[in-house]
């Protein structure tokens, strides 16, 4: 088994918040290689920046149905689920603040292409708040 190390082990701290996800199917436009593995490396664009295509390196965190990180990297994550959402560049934090709300909905993307929808259900880092 090719094992995830959870992100809270190695960035020292708790995601920055959660959201519930579902991936888009290949005739929604979504994948077309089924889902990704846990390390997945999506950016994040918040619902209502479709047209500018702004983008943020936000990455998702996979849990299983317990709220675990998901640890194997060698099977693909569920469809829907749960995510702990980690901003990557810290100096960002105070920009986002004014946007990540509870009920905030938001997309995964990969490149120009939308793959996932999501929405905000835990604000967990207190400096958004």
């Amino acid at each position: 088994m090719d094992v995830h190390i959870p992100y809270e082990q190695v960035k020292n701290r708790e995601c920055d918040f959660i959201v519930t996800y579902r991936f888009f199917t290949p005739d929604e436009g979504g994948r077309k290689t089924g889902n990704p593995m846990q390390g997945y490396r999506s950016d994040f664009m918040y619902s209502g920046d479709e047209k500018a295509r702004q983008q943020w390196m936000i990455w998702p965190e996979f849990l299983d149905d317990k709220d675990n990180v998901i640890l194997d990297k060698s099977f693909q994550v569920p469809t829907s689920g749960k995510a702990n959402m980690w901003i990557l560049n810290d100096t960002l934090t105070e920009l986002h603040k004014r946007r990540i709300k509870i009920g905030l909905k938001a997309f995964f993307m990969e490149g120009q292409y939308i793959v996932a929808e999501c929405e905000v259900i835990q604000i967990v880092n207190p400096n958004l708040k």
